[in-house]
């Protein structure tokens, strides 16, 4: 990973060594071992995805056990190009509740912009957060954070209808 002057990224608590990273990667106009060209950053992005999918699918499944009553589904994580070059995996949680009132369902986006530098994470309604995910202890690290993204989701859509969506409240 990238390194910074002086500085040993093992020595910073795991969910801020991302982040540092990140601002490695600004700093060094490269991603994970000085990634340069955009096909290089496009495989990191592929292995990024695969560590991250199981994170991402716990994250949601543990949403739907708790607040959803097990009635959601969780589904995605395939990289899709869209015309205009991004990179994108998605994963969703979707529920009857959300279904009927015509809301998106609670999503976490791994992405990568044609014009990015490097990939993020965000949710549907929420932030954008930075994605250097290169061994599945990174990708474990980032478990608190896809929650973090998912429960702000999840709470926007909260906010876009109302609280009867989450059947932890209601009861049904």
């Amino acid at each position: 990973m990238n390194t910074s002057s002086g500085r040993d990224f093992g020595r910073v608590p795991a969910h801020l060594r991302a982040l540092l990273r990140h601002f490695a990667d600004l700093r060094d106009g490269s991603h994970g071992d000085g990634a340069v060209r955009r096909a290089d950053k496009e495989r990191l992005f592929a292995v990024a995805v695969d560590f991250l999918a199981p994170y991402a699918r716990v994250a949601l499944g543990e949403m739907n056990e708790a607040l959803l009553a097990a009635t959601g589904t969780v589904a995605g994580g395939t990289i899709i190009r869209s015309p205009a070059g991004d990179l994108t995996a998605t994963w969703t949680l979707s529920w009857p509740e959300q279904r009927r009132v015509g809301i998106p369902p609670v999503t976490l986006d791994a992405f990568f912009g044609r014009g990015f530098l490097h990939p993020h994470l965000r949710g549907a309604t929420v932030g954008v957060w930075p994605l250097n995910v290169f061994t599945d202890a990174d990708a474990a690290a980032e478990l608190p954070t896809l929650r973090a993204i998912a429960a702000a989701d999840l709470h926007n859509l909260v906010f876009q209808r109302d609280y009867r969506i989450v059947p932890a409240i209601t009861g049904t």
